[in-house]
């Protein structure tokens, strides 16, 4: 087979499919591969008018399709499916060739993977692909990792098919760093996902059940958010969700989906890697274990004679100023769950040696992925501004922002907890803002308890050293 293709897709499930025809529009050849040859066929038959592809049997086939050097993006399920891709392909590849793995996989995976790889003298490039089926096929927001070398092989392709930024037309795609840096980067991605969800799943919520919202009315409501500062892909899709009726029983079709909320496992390794790096990420936590929360139908279930207030809708007037504050108590809490993501991915940057611009990230994801946003600019001028800024809420514009909208915001929890309506994700982010803003913390007290019961010793505010109190003893203080 002469070779001809200039990158190629194995794996031909929905995502992979959109990917490869994504590349055959945009010009390039592509060579096609799939475990069952029926598939190939299938994309071939219903999308061939497209562009240019390469319908290829066996590995090999499809190997012996691509031009040098080799670029073999791989779309198959994460863990050991992709494992087992590689273990197939490796061997038929050579030196300077690139494995892209545009799957969800776990970061550790592919550093793994990357320094087997380069062992043998071929690239693998681990690639955050954010936007979904759609995203795939009309321009995802996109984060390889991998060496340098491999980006100059590939960027210029990912560039070409990536979403464009709105503000300014730029592509949607950078190079993280090196190894797992690009899947870390779309784990945080994820993760932020969760914690947007869930607070506008909260909004809702108290619009509806305090503020006495229709889900038609509270569709309207977001329509007008999304004019504003809130203006975002989630933002959007919340509106349709809520405004869309039920077929089969004229209900709203919110009503008539089941209340617990499922997960791929994203959002969770991005709260377990933060844990393991030290970095708090509150907001996003809490939105995983409402995930959870949810699922636990018969937990649920046994507890819903416990004693509490029932919510009651405001009147008109109150609903009104109501909905204001919740709109203001919304942004500020996602201002606090994308500076938490931010957070999370300086510190691994640093623990990993990766040096991630996060003005560039910011940037990649204002067009294609699913937390796309209009403050997304901002975010990335920010950082532009301050390449080392500590925090997004360090930022004097965000900081204001939440400076004006904090009475209602606080205004809004006190609501929340008297009409017993749960809001772990609003109460978290404004508890991070109080913690940072605090000048002092009763960690003190933590650190004296820990001494007492450990011998885990402390430090002290007026001299350096570290020191431990006698409890049992004397109660004298000597330093360790």
């Amino acid at each position: 087979m002469t070779a001809s293709a200039q990158i190629g897709v194995t794996g031909l499930a929905v995502m992979g499919r959109n990917l490869a025809r994504n590349f055959a529009r945009n010009g390039y050849t592509v060579a096609l591969h799939n475990r069952t040859a029926a598939r190939t066929r299938e994309v071939i038959e219903q999308f061939g008018e497209e562009g240019e592809f390469v319908a290829t049997q066996s590995p090999e086939e499809f190997v012996a399709a691509l031009e040098r050097p080799r670029r073999l993006v791989v779309m198959v399920q994460a863990g050991e499916a992709t494992d087992a891709v590689i273990r197939e392909f490796a061997p038929l590849l050579e030196d300077g060739d690139v494995i892209i793995d545009g799957g969800n996989a776990h970061f550790a995976d592919t550093r793994r993977r990357e320094k087997e790889l380069r062992e043998q003298g071929i690239h693998f490039v681990g690639t955050g692909v954010s936007g979904g089926e759609e995203g795939a096929l009309h321009g995802p927001s996109i984060m390889p990792g991998g060496s340098e070398e491999s980006y100059a092989s590939l960027g210029p392709m990912l560039e070409k098919i990536s979403a464009k930024a709105e503000s300014d037309g730029t592509p949607c795609v950078t190079h993280c760093g090196p190894d797992g840096a690009g899947h870390f980067v779309k784990m945080t991605h994820n993760g932020i996902e969760y914690a947007d969800m869930q607070l506008i799943a909260e909004a809702y919520d108290l619009l509806r059940q305090v503020g006495g919202f229709s889900p038609a009315e509270i569709a309207d409501i977001f329509r007008s958010w999304n004019e504003g500062r809130l203006d975002s892909y989630l933002i959007e899709i919340t509106a349709e969700v809520l405004s869309h009726t039920d077929a089969a029983t004229g209900k709203p079709f919110i009503d008539v989906v089941e209340d617990q909320a499922e997960q791929k496992g994203t959002g969770r390794w991005t709260v377990q890697i933060a844990l393991d790096l030290g970095a708090p990420v509150s907001g996003i936590a809490e939105a995983v274990f409402a995930r959870s929360v949810s699922g636990h139908a018969d937990l649920r279930a046994a507890s819903r004679k416990l004693a509490g207030p029932r919510p009651h809708a405001l009147g008109e007037a109150d609903s009104s100023a109501f909905c204001a504050r919740v709109e203001q108590a919304l942004y500020a809490s996602k201002i606090v769950s994308y500076t938490q993501g931010f957070h999370e991915i300086a510190a691994g940057s640093e623990q990993y040696g990766w040096n991630i611009d996060l003005g560039k990230v910011a940037a990649i994801w204002r067009g294609g992925c699913i937390i796309r946003a209009a403050f997304l600019d901002r975010i990335t001028g920010a950082y532009a501004a301050q390449p080392q800024l500590p925090s997004l809420l360090a930022d004097k514009r965000f900081a204001d922002e939440i400076a004006a909208a904090q009475d209602d915001w606080r205004q809004v929890l006190a609501t929340a907890v008297t009409q017993g309506v749960p809001t772990p994700g609003f109460s978290s982010a404004l508890a991070y803002y109080d913690s940072l803003r605090a000048d002092r913390l009763p960690a003190a007290l933590t650190q004296g308890q820990r001494d007492y019961f450990g011998a885990h010793t402390y430090r002290r505010t007026d001299r350096d050293g570290v020191f431990h109190t006698l409890w049992g003893g004397d109660r004298t203080e000597v330093e360790r």
